[in-house]
C-alpha cells in the first residue's frame, strides 16, 4: 500500500502535465488549438480540485481565507483580459511580420517543433526570471507583486492572483526576447500553454513528490518554498517554468530534509477588497503607514 502511495506521489505531476499537453496537441492537430488548450486547462483545474480534497499537501489550507471572489477577479482581469489581449496583439504582429518566411534569421526553424519549443522556453525564461527576481528585490515593483504573495494558503484557485501591472511587466520581459530571435507562432502557442499548465500546477495543494523534476521544472514543491515568509527561502526559485536560470544564478532552493512552511504570506498589509488591492500599490507607503496606525490603535 505504501509503495502504491509513493508511486502515485511521483506520478501525479508528470501525468497531469503530460495529459494536458496531449489534449492540447490533439486539438492543435485537428485545427482547434484554442479549444484544445481550453479543454486541457479545464481538465487540469478539475483534476486539481478533486485531488486537493482527496490528497491535500496541507489540510489547513482548506480553510476559507475569504479571498475567493477577489482571486477570481484578479484571474479574470490579469489572465483572461490582459494576457489574452497582449498575446493576441503579439500573435497578429508576428503573423504579419512572418508572412514571407518560416522563422526569424536567428531562429533554427529546421529543428523539430519539440526542440524549438524547448529553446523558446529557455529564451523566454531568461526574461521571466529577471522580471520575477527584480519584483522581489526592487520595492517599486514589489508593491505590485506583493499581492501574489499575500495569500495564507496555496491552492489551484489563487494561481491567477496577480496585479495587472505585475502581469504586464512579466510579459514585457519575456515575449520581446522571442520576437527578437524570430521565434515562429507555434513556439509562442506552446510556450503560453506550458506556462499556463505549470502555473496552475505550482500552486496546487496536492500531495506530490518530484525527485529529479525539481532540477528541471518549477514544481509545486519548489514554489512552496518561494512563498515562505523567511526571505532566505522566499527570495529563491524565480523560474516560471524552468529552474535553469535559478541554478545558473544561484537562486535555486530546495531542502529535502524538511517540509516547506505551512504559514505563508507577507509581513506587509494588503487590503481585503478587490479594488483596494488594485489601488494600494500606487500609494504603498501611505497605505502601509495607515495600516500600521490602525493596528496600533487596536492594541
Amino acid at each position: 500500500m505504501k509503495f502504491v502511495s509513493t508511486l502515485l506521489d511521483y506520478s501525479l505531476w508528470p501525468a497531469i502535465f503530460g495529459g494536458a499537453l496531449a489534449i492540447t496537441y490533439t486539438g492543435l492537430s485537428h485545427g482547434y488549438e484554442i479549444t484544445g488548450f481550453l479543454i486541457a486547462y479545464f481538465c487540469v483545474a478539475i483534476s486539481l480540485f478533486i485531488l486537493e480534497r482527496v490528497r491535500p499537501h496541507e489540510k489547513v489550507w482548506h480553510e476559507n481565507d475569504g479571498q475567493m471572489p477577489h482571486d477570481l477577479g484578479h484571474t479574470l482581469l490579469t489572465k483572461v483580459m490582459v494576457e489574452v489581449t497582449i498575446i493576441t496583439l503579439t500573435a497578429v504582429g508576428i503573423m504579419k511580420g512572418t508572412e514571407s518566411r518560416q522563422s526569424g534569421v536567428f531562429w533554427p526553424g529546421h529543428w523539430p517543433v519539440v526542440a524549438q519549443v524547448a529553446l523558446g522556453l529557455v529564451v523566454s525564461e531568461f526574461g521571466l526570471y529577471w522580471a520575477h527576481r527584480i519584483a522581489h528585490e526592487w520595492m517599486p515593483l514589489w508593491r505590485f507583486h506583493a499581492l501574489h504573495h499575500s495569500p495564507v494558503r496555496l491552492w489551484f484557485f489563487n494561481t491567477g492572483r496577480f496585479h495587472f501591472v505585475d502581469t504586464i511587466k512579466s510579459m514585457l520581459f519575456g515575449m520581446p526576447l522571442l520576437i527578437i530571435v524570430g521565434a515562429p507562432m507555434p513556439v509562442f502557442f506552446w510556450g503560453s500553454s506550458i506556462t499556463a499548465f505549470i502555473g496552475i500546477l505550482t500552486h496546487c495543494n496536492v500531495q506530490m513528490r518530484f525527485g529529479w523534476l525539481n532540477y528541471l521544472f518549477n514544481t509545486p514543491g519548489l514554489h512552496r518554498w518561494h512563498h515562505s515568509m523567511d526571505l532566505r527561502e522566499g527570495n529563491k526559485n524565480y523560474g516560471e517554468n524552468l529552474v535553469l536560470w535559478d541554478l545558473i544564478f544561484g537562486t535555486f532552493f530546495d531542502d529535502a530534509a524538511r517540509r516547506p512552511p505551512v504559514k505563508i504570506g507577507i509581513k506587509e498589509a494588503i487590503p481585503q477588497t478587490f479594488f483596494q488591492q488594485l489601488a494600494a500599490p500606487f500609494y504603498w507607503k501611505r497605505y502601509q503607514a495607515e495600516a500600521k496606525a490602525r493596528l496600533e490603535s487596536k492594541i
